[in-house]
C-alpha cells in the first residue's frame, strides 16, 4: 500500500515538474496567464512556471511573416476597373499586444490592406497606377504601419504583385504604345536626315570656300606671272632697242624673226583654220632681213645724198639706182 502511494506521488511530481518547466524555441515567445490573466512573456530558452497557478496563454511567432492579399477589383479615378493583389511583410514586436489586442492578427492585417489599397488606387488615374507602383507601396506602408502599431506589429514593406487592366484597355494601350514608338522613329529619322543635310551643306560650303581660295591664289599667281613676263618682255625690248641704237643689226633680225614665228604659230593653232599655207622658202625671209641689215649698216657707214628720180618711160617703171 505504501508503495502504491509513493508511486502516485512520484508520478504527480513528474507531471508537476514537466508542467512547471517550459522550453521556448528561438523565434517564438509565449505569454503566461495566471488564472486567465496575462502576467508575463517567456523569451526563448528554459523557464519555470508555478504549478497549478500559471499556464501558457498564446504562442506568438516573432519572425518576419508574409501575408498574401487576395486579388480584388478596384475602380480608378478615371473609372477603369483593374484587378490588384499584393503581399505584406510583417513582424510582431510585442507578443502581448499581438495576442490580446486583436482576435485574428493575420486576418485583420489582410482586410486592412485590402481596404486601404482600394482607397489609394481609387484616388489615382490608370496611367498613374501603372507607372507609380512605388508611390502606391509607400502610401500603403505608411497607413498600414500606423494602423497596426497598437497591435505590436511592425509592417516592413508592402509590394503590389500584379495589376491587370481590362482586355480592351490593354489593347488600346498596346496600340498607343505602338503609335508612340512609330512617332519616335519618324522623329529620329527626320533628325538624322536633318543632320545629314546640315553636314552636306557644311561640306559644300567648305568646298566652295576652298575653291574660291584656290581661284584667288591661281589668279594671284597668274597675275604675278604676267607681271614678270611683261617685265621680262620690257627688259628684252629695252635691250633690243639699245642694241639697235648701238647699230647691232642682229638684234633687229632676232626681234623680227621671233614675232614672225609667234604669228605663224597662232595661225596654225586656230581652230577655224582648215588649211595653212607655208612659204616655199623660209630662207627668203631671213635673206630679206639680212639684206635690210646690210643696207642699214651701209647707210650708217657712208650716207649719200639721194639721186633725182628719172622720168618714167612708157610701158614700164623706172627703178632708182642704188649703186650696187
Amino acid at each position: 500500500m505504501g508503495l502504491i502511494v509513493a508511486s502516485v506521488f512520484l508520478i504527480l511530481a513528474v507531471v508537476v515538474a514537466l508542467g512547471a518547466i517550459k522550453i521556448v524555441p528561438q523565434g517564438r515567445e509565449y505569454t503566461v496567464e495566471q488564472f486567465g490573466r496575462y502576467t508575463r512573456t517567456l523569451k526563448p530558452g528554459i523557464s519555470f512556471l508555478t504549478p497549478f497557478v500559471e499556464g501558457i496563454g498564446r504562442k506568438i511567432n516573432m519572425m518576419e511573416q508574409v501575408l498574401d492579399v487576395p486579388r480584388q477589383d478596384v475602380i480608378t479615378k478615371d473609372n477603369v476597373s483593374v484587378q490588384v493583389d499584393a503581399i505584406v511583410f510583417i513582424q510582431v514586436m510585442d507578443a502581448a499586444a499581438a495576442a490580446y489586442r486583436v482576435t485574428n492578427l493575420d486576418f485583420a492585417i489582410t482586410q486592412l490592406t485590402m481596404t486601404n489599397l482600394r482607397t489609394v488606387v481609387g484616388n489615382m488615374e490608370l496611367d498613374e497606377v501603372l507607372s507609380q507602383r512605388d508611390q502606391i507601396n509607400t502610401r500603403l506602408l505608411d497607413v498600414i504601419d500606423q494602423a497596426t502599431s497598437p497591435w505590436g506589429v511592425k509592417v516592413a514593406r508592402i509590394e503590389i504583385k500584379d495589376l491587370q487592366p481590362p482586355p480592351d484597355i490593354t489593347n488600346a494601350m498596346a496600340r498607343q504604345m505602338k503609335a508612340e514608338r512609330e512617332r519616335r522613329a519618324v522623329i529620329t529619322e527626320a533628325d538624322g536626315e536633318k543632320q545629314a543635310a546640315i553636314t552636306v551643306a557644311e561640306g559644300q560650303k567648305q568646298s566652295a570656300i576652298l575653291q574660291a581660295e584656290g581661284r584667288k591664289e591661281a589668279a594671284f599667281r597668274d597675275a604675278e606671272a604676267r607681271e614678270r613676263s611683261a617685265a621680262a618682255e620690257a627688259k628684252a625690248t629695252e635691250l633690243v632697242s639699245n642694241a639697235i641704237a648701238a647699230g647691232d643689226v642682229n638684234a633687229i633680225n632676232y626681234f623680227v624673226a621671233q614675232k614672225y614665228v609667234e604669228a605663224f604659230g597662232k595661225l596654225a593653232e586656230s581652230p577655224s583654220q582648215k588649211m595653212v599655207i607655208v612659204p616655199a622658202e623660209m630662207s627668203a625671209l631671213v635673206g630679206s632681213i639680212g639684206g635690210i641689215g646690210e643696207l642699214v649698216k651701209a647707210i650708217n657707214a657712208d650716207p649719200q645724198p639721194p639721186r633725182p628720180a628719172q622720168p618714167r618711160s612708157r610701158g614700164g617703171s623706172a627703178v632708182p639706182s642704188t649703186g650696187v
